[in-house]
């Protein structure tokens, strides 16, 4: 197989290194195309370090690599500990070889000037995103690329090691940064599949958005948003409304064209307040006026569900997972939720990644920054 993957729980950084290095050397060999690092928080102050001694001893084409709260490796996920996860490829010789992206943003008037942009081109291409929460708008980025390029699949997601700027490390062959953000741009013509589970259901009917402001829906189908939002509260069983209460979401249509809407049409995001007086409810984005929704509900039986039912219409030989600091143990209640799903999806087949603040994928064909998801690049050999 073209790619291999290793994981290392040893406390001592240089110790670690040495493992997951040594791993890929025997099952890859040495000089692979591309290497992905994921590191987490206890390491991060050796970041300089442990990238310089996987570029020296395993010489990849292309590396990158970023800090996180927690990683993954094969079946297993690490949370909150030292560890390092590290994952390597091959791709086939006729293909152009990957590359690496390095990314900065500073403030222009009301948005954003973001450079490095001008090689994120390629219809079919990929682009593998990891970036600094504090330093970098994302959001900014995609809505750049959509128009830019809107053939670019994106997948990642935010680095999750630190709690405020300066904190976290980003890699890019021999750059370490602890701003912007950073990629690997896999060309068109390398199987590279995105998977993307919200892990929501969806309570009631889609109804269309009748008066909305920017982020505030004030009426659904003609009547107010928030009376919407407890009538069918009340008209729930029991067990739904608990979940309702515990965090009710809305899902906007990506797609208006269809027909009828079903898992993967929805872009989820939180409902994140309400205006008793004018009956309004507040959503983590904008939603204009025409647009469908639809009320959705999270918990981990449904986010089980969900990552199941998508990895099952899927392919792949290896993987990269990106999953929300929220989900592991937190969700699920035991560890290895994620990670293990992937591994047996793949039979044992090579698996790494990183809890993220954050995750990147596409719903509907086009690339967003996401919340309690596990966004996933399935790569084939």
């Amino acid at each position: 197989m073209p790619f291999a993957s290793s994981l290392s729980e040893h406390p001592l950084a240089t110790h670690a290194t040495g493992e997951v290095v040594g791993q890929i050397l025997e099952q890859l060999g040495p000089q692979p195309d591309v290497a992905l690092l994921f590191v987490t928080g206890p390491f991060a102050g050796a970041m300089d370090d442990i990238a310089g001694a996987v570029r020296a001893t395993l010489q990849p084409g292309a590396l990158v690599g970023a800090t996180a709260v927690s990683v993954l490796g094969g079946d297993h996920e690490v949370e909150e500990s030292a560890a390092i996860s590290l994952f390597a490829g091959r791709f086939p010789a006729s293909a152009t070889r990957p590359t690496t992206v390095r990314l900065t943003a500073e403030r222009e008037g009301d948005g954003w000037r973001i450079r490095g942009t001008g090689d994120l081109q390629g219809d079919g291409a990929t682009l593998v995103l990891l970036a600094d929460p504090f330093t970098f708008p994302v959001d900014a980025l995609l809505d750049e690329l959509g128009s830019t390029s809107p053939g670019l699949q994106i997948v990642g997601g935010l680095a999750s090691a630190a709690g405020g700027p300066g904190g976290n490390r980003l890699v890019a062959d021999d750059l370490v940064a602890s701003d912007g953000a950073v990629g690997l741009l896999l060309p068109p013509g390398i199987g590279a599949q995105a998977v993307v589970s919200q892990g929501c259901r969806p309570l009631g009917d889609p109804l269309v958005v009748t008066k909305s402001e920017r982020h505030m829906i004030y009426e659904i189908a003609g009547r107010p948003a928030l009376d919407r939002l407890l009538s069918l509260a009340e008209a729930l069983s029991a067990e739904d409304r608990a979940l309702l209460a515990q965090g009710p979401h809305m899902g906007v249509v990506v797609d208006e064209r269809k027909a009828t809407f079903e898992r993967g049409d929805f872009l989820v995001r939180n409902i994140t307040g309400a205006d008793r007086e004018v009956r309004a409810i507040a959503v983590g984005g904008e939603v204009e006026v025409g647009t469908t929704v639809q009320f959705h509900v999270r918990d981990a039986d449904t986010a089980d569900e969900d990552l199941r039912s998508l990895l099952a219409g899927s392919g792949g030989d290896a993987a990269l997972v990106f999953t929300c600091n929220g989900r592991g143990t937190r969700l699920f209640g035991q560890p290895d939720h994620d990670a293990g799903l992937v591994s047996a999806h793949l039979d044992g087949g090579p698996v790494a990644g990183m809890f993220c603040a954050g995750e990147i994928g596409p719903v509907g064909g086009r690339p967003f920054l996401h919340g309690f998801t596990a966004s996933i690049l399935l790569l084939e050999g």
